[in-house]
């Protein structure tokens, strides 16, 4: 069976992101730990993603990237809280997006994905970028998405694409297409703060409960509000 890295934080889009592929490759999902408050919680989201769909798991650490951070994901800042309304307010959804912003995250990490790609012979790399996170976030979007996978043309001397399916998605949309891949959302951790409960108040966790609220399905994960 051919190979593919997962760059899996144990949220919902790239849990199902990777849902996708489940049925035709074999999935080594890496979760990046880069001293971000909910890494613990993260870490358990993910381990047992793995574990329910027969995934291997690996963690890599990232400790200096909070050293260069002034993200409130991973520095004592206090993560913002929003309203419903604040998500389609772009000016309040990109203050919130700018405090959680984690100099190049997603260059790093999908430069890293890249390397357990060829050490594997691996000739996919999947991510759960979207449409709707890319309104705020430049590397969430598909412009970003094409000039890497140019950027692995260009470098790699192996033949892997990044794929992220969701990338034309809203989050209605994601929580859809995880219901017709058999993706286990339930199981899925989308939380900023990394409390037991997901606080329900972040940007990532009311992203998350109106998705599922427009759809009129029950998130089974469970929320501090």
């Amino acid at each position: 069976m051919k190979k593919a890295i997962s760059v899996l934080s144990g949220g919902l889009d790239c849990t199902v992101a990777t849902s996708v592929y489940a049925k035709d490759y074999e999935i080594h999902a890496i979760t990046f730990n880069y001293g971000q408050k909910a890494f613990k919680r993260e870490l358990e989201a993910a381990k047992e993603i793995c574990e329910k769909m027969n995934w291997t798991h690996e963690v890599v650490n990232l400790e200096w990237l909070s050293k260069i951070s002034n993200s409130s994901l991973n520095t004592s800042e206090e993560i913002p809280e929003v309203s419903l309304e604040d998500l389609d307010d772009l000016n309040k959804s990109s203050e919130s997006a700018n405090s959680v912003w984690v100099p190049a995250r997603n260059m790093v990490f999908t430069s890293i994905a890249v390397s357990y790609a060829e050490s594997i012979g691996a000739d996919m790399i999947i991510v759960g970028w979207d449409a709707e996170e890319a309104a705020t976030f430049p590397d969430n979007s598909k412009e970003f998405l094409e000039a890497f996978n140019i950027l692995i043309d260009v470098g790699s001397p192996e033949k892997i694409k990044i794929e992220a399916p969701a990338i034309d998605l809203n989050k209605e949309e994601i929580v859809r297409l995880g219901l017709e891949v058999g993706a286990p959302m339930e199981l899925s951790y989308s939380c900023y703060k990394g409390t037991e409960k997901q606080c329900g108040v972040c940007e990532s966790c009311m992203r998350r409960k109106r998705a599922f609220e427009k759809l009129n399905i029950k998130d089974l994960s469970d929320y501090e509000a």
